[in-house]
């Protein structure tokens, strides 16, 4: 049982051996990659591999009540040996997920997670190149290959690849066991800070600039259909050179920021 409550995010005090990690992942054929069961959560292509899963889950990717499994493809593999078991006994799920070049995991809130004495979900970012921004309640978790971190995906996250090459992460769902807890506690003093993202800032930007002309806002008020709305908001930012995506719109339009999303509703 948890005794405080759990802190949004930790980068917890543990270092993964990248090295033979990225080799044994080399080793993985491209068939055994699988299209992730939310396709109404995601654009492009967002895929795993399950290492471990719930043995009455129905489907390798997807969860499930019962005891955890391994699966047989990675026994030979000690890379994979080595960093799971730094988990000792808690670990529930284990799964290589890759989110491709161009593709976007929509915002979203994982309901099954943050209530008492539910699983714990860790991050360990194996392949993040530049152009990846993992958006946790609109910041960017400035998440970095090798590390670990515990995130509260119960909030609103989304994720976007605009690079050219995939991002893979091994996503760890845990028991919330004394250690791991402890571990969690420990390392929110060297966690690094939440950060607000280029897009993010550009839409900022552009959100003042129609605070401030009488004419842009007048654009978007004469709007009814979110979607044409969203359209325009885009128009708008590109006659301003400030490059933010749909997905930026539809989070400021969520949370209500300021009287960003009375414009619409005006």
């Amino acid at each position: 049982m948890q005794s405080s409550p759990l802190p949004v995010y930790s980068r917890l005090p543990l270092r993964c051996n990248l090295p033979p990690l990225l080799e044994a992942l080399q080793r993985i054929p491209a068939a055994a990659w699988q299209g992730h069961f939310n396709s109404a959560y995601y654009q492009g292509n967002w895929s795993g591999v399950a290492l471990i899963s719930a043995e009455d889950a129905p489907l390798p990717l997807a969860p499930g009540l019962g005891a955890p499994r391994r699966s047989a493809w990675w026994q030979n593999e000690p890379a994979w040996h080595e960093v799971l078991g730094n988990f000792q006994r808690s670990l529930r799920s284990a799964r290589l997920l890759c989110l491709g070049p161009g593709s976007t995991i929509h915002e979203h809130c994982d309901h099954d997670l943050g209530q008492p004495d539910s699983d714990l979900r860790l991050h360990i970012p194996l392949l993040s190149p530049p152009g990846v921004e993992f958006l946790l309640d609109g910041l960017q978790v400035p998440m970095q290959p090798g590390e670990c971190w515990f995130l509260d995906l119960s909030r609103p996250h989304r994720v976007s690849n605009s690079s050219s090459l995939p991002r893979i992460h091994l996503v760890l769902d845990c028991l919330p066991q004394a250690w791991l807890l402890q571990a969690i506690a420990q390392g929110q003093a060297t966690t690094p800070a939440l950060q607000t993202s280029a897009a993010v800032q550009a839409f900022e930007r552009m959100r003042q600039c129609i605070a401030e002309d009488v004419g842009l806002a007048q654009r978007l008020r004469t709007l009814t259909d979110a979607g044409e709305f969203i359209e325009a908001t885009l128009r708008i930012g590109e006659e301003l050179r400030l490059e933010f995506s749909a997905a930026d719109v539809r989070a400021a339009m969520r949370q209500g920021k300021s009287d960003w999303s009375a414009l619409w509703r005006a």
